[in-house]
């Protein structure tokens, strides 16, 4: 597949659903799913408004495509703002993803490079390709406002 814009492009995106989720006072994590150069589905995180702490961002995304009857996303991409936890590393391997693309590293959950890195293991059945800060001020700034906000 010839990808027909950056990498930056499409975090511009998932930045934008991010910014959403700020302003609903929501983690601000936002997530777009590619596939041949255009976004087929855009989320961000929902864990207060839908009372669940696996509303993530990047668990909606997938979860809009699979209900159309895709069975697996070897040909997405996946651009997510911060660097998916261990839940969302798991459902991006099962559906297999292509390709996930994220801002900047979570420290104390992140699964893809912080504290474990799920998607690179050999032991499962399927790797993402990984790229990893894009946009990564952008993307670290506005976790970081929030937080310093809620103390």
């Amino acid at each position: 597949m010839v990808e027909k814009y950056s990498n930056e492009y499409w975090m511009e995106f998932a930045l934008k659903e991010a910014r959403l989720a700020f302003q609903e006072d929501e983690v601000p994590i936002g997530a777009v799913l590619i596939k041949e150069n255009k976004i087929v589905a855009a989320d961000h995180n929902k864990t207060s408004q839908y009372n669940s702490r696996l509303a993530h961002a990047e668990k909606l995304v997938i979860e809009k495509v699979i209900s159309t009857g895709e069975k697996f996303l070897y040909d997405y991409s996946l651009f997510v703002t911060v660097e998916p936890c261990l839940m969302c590393a798991g459902i991006i391997i099962w559906s297999r993803v292509g390709k996930v693309v994220f801002g900047c590293y979570d420290p104390k959950a992140g699964a893809v490079g912080s504290i474990y890195n799920a998607l690179l293991d050999k032991n499962f059945n399927h790797n993402s390709v990984v790229i990893s800060g894009v946009l990564e001020r952008e993307c670290s700034e506005l976790i970081s406002k929030f937080f310093k906000n809620k103390r």
